[in-house]
């Protein structure tokens, strides 16, 4: 019987499918320069944000699902928001200035704090014992801040300031979810791997 699974064999056909099309694209160029950093920069927004993005609904279809899925976006968000509170108020060293001249080493430890706290406010909610929840908030302190400084590499790169400004003061859609294209992989597989959930 024909049945969908959004995460497993049918990944690997969308990308091939998706490679394909772009290799088929690129004959209708004028000139051959450029084609392979073309498809290069298109296969890598769709790793980026898709597929990464993507782990969000697996992490909802598992068991505990909306409970996890809640958890990885307070753990996230709660940390953006600490590395933005605490550098903006006490910041003085800055913490990667080639690629993100505002963050701060405060600022990061802020952010890694804040993490730890979120993850710790779902202790009672999840089913997790408190060592498996402090260490979910400990790595996901440190990826998302990652997956911040990512984007900000990207954006210098394409020395723009902002994703976009579609929220004002906020930037655009990517300034808001670049942490979250880390953690919800990261926190899949944790779940998945070392804690056996199943989908």
């Amino acid at each position: 019987m024909f049945k969908f699974e959004l995460t497993k064999k049918w990944e690997l056909l969308f990308f091939v499918l998706a490679l394909l099309a772009l290799s088929m694209m690129q004959f209708k160029r004028r000139q051959s320069q450029g084609a392979v950093v073309g498809i290069s920069t298109t296969l890598f927004g769709i790793l980026y944000i898709s597929w990464f993005f993507s782990f969000l609904v697996r992490i909802r279809l598992m068991q505990h699902g909306m409970g996890f899925f809640a958890a990885v976006l307070v753990i996230t968000k709660l940390g953006d928001i600490g590395a933005y509170l605490v550098g903006s108020s006490f910041g003085k060293r800055l913490l990667m200035p080639r690629i993100s001249p505002k963050k701060t080493v405060e600022g990061a430890l802020g952010g890694f704090i804040f993490s730890i706290l979120g993850a710790v406010a779902f202790t009672s909610l999840l089913p997790l014992n408190v060592w498996h929840t402090l260490l979910i908030g400990a790595v996901l302190g440190i990826v998302a801040q990652l997956g911040d400084l990512s984007e900000s590499l990207i954006k210098r790169d394409c020395q723009v300031k902002d994703s976009g400004n579609l929220i004002p003061g906020m930037g655009g859609v990517l300034d808001l979810i670049d942490s979250l294209l880390f953690t919800a992989p990261v926190f899949y597989f944790y779940l998945s791997i070392v804690l056996k959930y199943a989908e």
